[in-house]
């Protein structure tokens, strides 16, 4: 290498960093040791509509909510308790908790402790499964966080984590199924690659880097994260900041990196490793076999990424905006959903208001509506929809379609139908989609 192209080689590395540095320094991180200290700003110098604050706090408190944030490249625009709860108080953070151990995962496979291609049983041991060994040897890690193990979903209690809950259905990779029980075996793969306690492996590859608190527990079969608000939303700026917090890199592995907020498989296009993707021509959700059409929230920004929890626990980023969003709550009445698709673009929509977005939140589907009764023996009647519905059609819990037909009247006879729970798809003459679950007795 000549002088020549050697000083054009380093000033153009110098430049990249330069660049980096620069981004990474607009973004506000919170100091580790003091959780009380945190940059505000004010909402009104962002050029946002305050007047339509009040309005976003009433929506959240009318949806049970407990505590609410939302940050602007790292400061708190927005920050709301309800009720009792301040911002000492601990919640759960149910399912949007899968974006922690997706993130864990990712540091133990550059720590070398293990490869995301492995197959599960090098971990959990031959056996974890009811599968033949053929069948079992196929599931690997990956599988794990794509929810692709091809494991049932539909047993009686899908967190069950017995080996005999643990039955094939398909082939690993070739089916898309939001399954506890998998996913929650990622810990058992964590300890035994790391030999640490999940605790002590939080402790060390993510607590003590950023501050954050809380701990998992154990509830029923599953393993929970419990935290204050505040430590998600630092979660969620190590997160905007692609895995680095401050000028520390807590995940290098780019490709991972990646990998993990973008679509993981070809069967569900808005799921990645554990975390929820905006933006893609459809999505599925827990407990059903068919897509439906669109994003999830139409009201978020196409980059938007979630981690979704049961009863409308949000994690929500949209790096290009610059925006992080914390719900923490109670379960909302507007949303049944197990992952809270509905409330997370709800949410948007009412937070477009205050970010003076041109797009009016009337002009944005609201995509739920109520059933009344639920759970129903004979007739079911439809509440809440925007624009006159003309096609209703109903899935089991395989995704099978057993009703189909145009909609005359609010509400269908369901007495013909089984026993079991059932999915709601209502076609408006706009064209947009409202989806419902009820169960039937």
């Amino acid at each position: 290498m000549t002088m020549i192209s050697f000083h054009r080689t380093w000033l153009s590395c110098l430049f990249a960093c330069s660049v980096y540095f620069a981004d990474a320094q607009n973004i506000y991180f919170p100091p580790l040791n003091n959780s009380s200290t945190w940059e505000k700003i004010d909402p009104a110098s962002l050029g946002w509509c305050i007047d339509n604050v009040d309005a976003l706090y009433q929506f959240l408190e009318n949806e049970n909510t407990k505590g609410f944030i939302v940050l602007k490249d790292g400061r708190i625009v927005l920050e709301k308790y309800f009720g009792t709860f301040t911002q000492d108080s601990v919640w759960y953070w149910a399912s949007a908790g899968k974006t922690i151990t997706a993130f864990l995962i990712g540091q133990a496979q550059e720590a070398g402790l293990l490869k995301i291609s492995d197959q599960s049983s090098q971990y959990l041991g031959k056996g974890w499964t009811h599968c033949t060994p053929l069948q079992e040897e196929k599931i690997t890690i990956r599988h794990q966080l794509t929810m692709t193990s091809g494991l049932e979903d539909a047993v009686d209690d899908n967190h069950c984590l017995i080996d005999t809950c643990l039955i094939y259905k398909a082939d690993a990779g070739s089916r898309w199924a939001y399954h506890n029980a998998p996913y929650t075996l990622l810990e058992k793969v964590l300890t035994d690659a790391s030999g640490m306690a999940i605790n002590t492996f939080t402790q060390v590859k993510l607590k003590n880097q950023t501050g954050i608190t809380g701990a998992w527990f154990t509830v029923d079969y599953d393993n929970v994260f419990f935290s204050k608000v505040r430590s998600m939303a630092r979660f969620g700026v190590l997160i905007q900041n692609k895995g680095v917090w401050n000028m520390d890199t807590l995940l290098r592995n780019e490709q991972f990196f990646s990998q993990m907020i973008n679509t993981s498989q070809n069967i569900n296009l808005s799921y990645g490793y554990l975390w929820w993707l905006n933006g893609k021509p459809s999505y599925m959700v827990p407990g059903f076999q068919f897509f439906l059409p669109g994003p999830y929230a139409p009201s978020a920004p196409d980059d938007m990424v979630a981690g979704l929890g049961k009863n409308g626990q949000i994690l929500s980023i949209s790096p290009s905006k610059g925006i992080v969003i914390i719900r923490m709550g109670e379960k909302p009445n507007s949303s049944s959903s197990e992952i809270a698709t509905v409330l997370c673009d709800q949410i948007w929509q009412k937070l477009n208001a205050v970010m003076c977005n041109t797009t009016s939140v009337d002009d944005v589907p609201v995509l739920s509506f109520k059933i009344v009764p639920n759970p129903a023996v004979s007739k079911i009647t439809f509440f809440g929809m925007k624009q006159p519905i003309k096609r209703c059609e109903i899935f089991n819990r395989s995704g099978q379609c057993v009703y189909n037909k145009t909609l005359q009247t609010d509400n269908i006879n369901v007495s013909d139908l089984t026993d079991g729970l059932y999915y709601v798809r209502l076609t408006a003459s706009n064209g947009h989609i409202y989806t419902a679950k009820f169960i039937k007795l």
